[in-house]
């Protein structure tokens, strides 16, 4: 079976009130609304039906983040709107959704504590979808904090979303990001980002079993395997401000060995080096198989095809590739 991990779908009765609350949303809202089957459910199912009986997708709301349509209560009620609906979803089509990623309103620190819990425990969510900052904050901010305990004690996923729009400028002389940089490199940036402060955090190190799957194969940090392992051996040698070196003797492991803890999945739109790089970064047993459907060129079919013909060239043995596939993703989700 292929089993996708991170696919994106509105809810209809989400999606309506999304429109109401964001009518003239721009930039990455201003896409995800050009995009029919990630809403209209026969143009979803028609799409997977290219790929097979076997093929089947684990589905998580799109961007952008929950929060930035409001405050709580607006952020709560949205998050419990759409965890809704994905759940009457996987109830409706099992084969075809046999699994959801709970969405949080990360503005309402007790509120998105009590969503996680409800859509786990109620509802069968396999876990949380979290972007790489919360209105310009750190995850790992005191209010975001508990999130991890959480879910290391429920031991399930969470998944890392990059987020950055256009008004995060590429230069402290401009207002803005051009040219949509602030997606096509501010979004592996950003993820690496916050596997870094994660890994700083020392959350490995309380959480030894957390697990958390990176999006685009770990943003940044395969290709940057130098920088990121004897470069961050030599932690502090840069800055005068801070000690930092107190931190390197602090952590049990090098900072490269945390990175190795991440999970990543194959979402790179058809780049055969790039995926081969991220699964010698991080192994067989700690990659999955997903598309990001449906944002390709084709709306919804073409990163899945493109992503299924590079594993499948891949030079792995059975038992890995059926890992990719679906076994990781199974022993993950705690799916049968």
């Amino acid at each position: 079976m292929k089993l996708d991990i991170f696919n994106h779908i509105f809810p209809r009765k989400f999606y309506e009130r999304m429109l109401k609350v964001a009518p003239n949303g721009k930039d990455m809202h201003r896409r995800v609304r050009e995009i029919p089957c990630i809403v209209d459910l026969g143009e979803r199912l028609r799409i997977m039906d290219r790929f097979g009986e076997d093929y089947a997708q684990v589905i998580c709301l799109g961007s952008p983040p929950i929060e930035v349509f409001g405050p709580p209560p607006l952020a709560t009620d949205l998050a419990r709107l759409a965890n809704d609906g994905m759940a009457e979803l996987v109830q409706k089509y099992p084969k075809r959704f046999p699994a959801f990623i709970a969405s949080l309103p990360m503005n309402d620190p007790p509120g998105l504590l009590r969503e996680a819990r409800r859509a786990v425990k109620e509802l069968g969510a396999v876990g949380v979808q979290v972007f790489s900052n919360v209105l310009g904050k750190p995850l790992t901010a005191p209010a975001t904090l508990p999130l991890f305990d959480l879910m290391a004690k429920l031991d399930l996923p969470i998944w890392l979303h990059p987020a950055r729009g256009a008004d995060f400028p590429d230069y402290a002389g401009e207002t803005k990001s051009h040219y949509e940089i602030w997606w096509t490199f501010g979004w592996p940036y950003e993820t690496s980002v916050a596997m870094a402060h994660i890994v700083f955090q020392g959350l490995f190190d309380k959480y030894p079993d957390l697990k958390i799957i990176t999006h685009h194969m770990g943003g940044m940090i395969p290709y940057f395997e130098g920088r990121v392992g004897p470069g961050w051996d030599q932690l502090g040698k840069r800055t005068s401000d801070v000690d930092y070196t107190k931190l390197l003797k602090k952590l049990k492991k090098r900072p490269l060995d945390y990175f190795r803890m991440f999970y990543a999945d194959t979402a790179l739109f058809g780049a055969w080096e790039a995926t081969k790089c991220g699964l010698r970064f991080f192994g067989p047993e700690h990659v999955l198989f997903a598309s990001d459907a449906p944002f390709d060129p084709e709306k919804g079919s073409m990163y899945t095809r493109t992503t299924i013909e590079i594993i499948d060239r891949l030079d792995l043995s059975p038992a890995e590739r059926h890992a990719i596939y679906e076994g990781n993703a199974r022993r993950l989700l705690k799916l049968a």
